[in-house]
């Protein structure tokens, strides 16, 4: 879950937004020339070495417990975690290039009930994650961008923290098991150093959807 986004200003787009533009377009760029690589190598094929990963989230489809854990004031030191709980819900659409979460959480701050909508680009074998929060029913409007590779998913993007534009990681491990792991982490420097400040760790819930029809 990001922090809040603020508008950001001038000073940030010159000294730290235009750095991670450069470092993310050499990250698509980087699948683009994979492309164009196996496309020579292919001669007039038409195939490509980029895997189709439209179904990578099928992993978190159905019904979730979650014990999660939370750095308090993250980027300043902290070694202070909170503990909680909570339930997901997630399904998939569009034959599986786009999945819906719901979210519950019972945090020491309140309840918390958010949205998670994944999207799949066929085109550039992205996913982008955008997250809502009930409480002011707007969803992200930037979003996590990434994709799975050797089953570990990587995701980036940018916030703001304390007045402050900062990097933004979300990692998913232990995807081919009923308990996977993820983590997200802000970066202050670049993304030189990252701070792990969030923590999922899910257990599958059985359920008659999950049953052999």
């Amino acid at each position: 879950m990001k922090a809040t986004p603020e508008t950001k200003t001038s000073h940030y787009c010159r000294n730290f937004l235009f750095p991670f533009v450069l470092f993310f377009v050499a990250y698509i760029g980087a699948g683009a020339a994979q492309t164009d690589s196996g496309t020579a190598k292919g001669g007039s094929q038409t195939t490509t070495s980029e895997r189709d990963g439209q179904h990578d989230f099928d992993f978190a489809l159905g019904t979730w417990k979650a014990h999660l854990k939370r750095l308090e004031h993250p980027l300043t030191g902290s070694n202070t975690w909170v503990e909680f709980d909570g339930t997901f819900v997630a399904r998939k659409v569009w034959d599986g290039r786009a999945t819906i979460e719901e979210v519950e959480l019972n945090s020491p701050g309140g309840h918390i009930e958010g949205l998670t909508l994944r999207l799949y680009s066929a085109q550039t074998h992205r996913w982008s994650i955008y997250w809502a929060n009930s409480k002011n029913g707007v969803m992200d409007t930037s979003p996590q961008v990434g994709q799975f590779k050797n089953g570990r998913g990587e995701f980036y993007g940018t916030d703001t923290l304390n007045g402050k534009l900062i990097y933004v990681r979300f990692v998913w491990t232990n995807t081919n098991s009923n308990s996977p792991h993820f983590e997200q982490s802000y970066s202050d420097d670049g993304g030189k150093t990252w701070e792990v400040n969030w923590i999922t760790d899910q257990t599958r819930i059985s359920d008659a959807s999950d049953k052999p029809r």
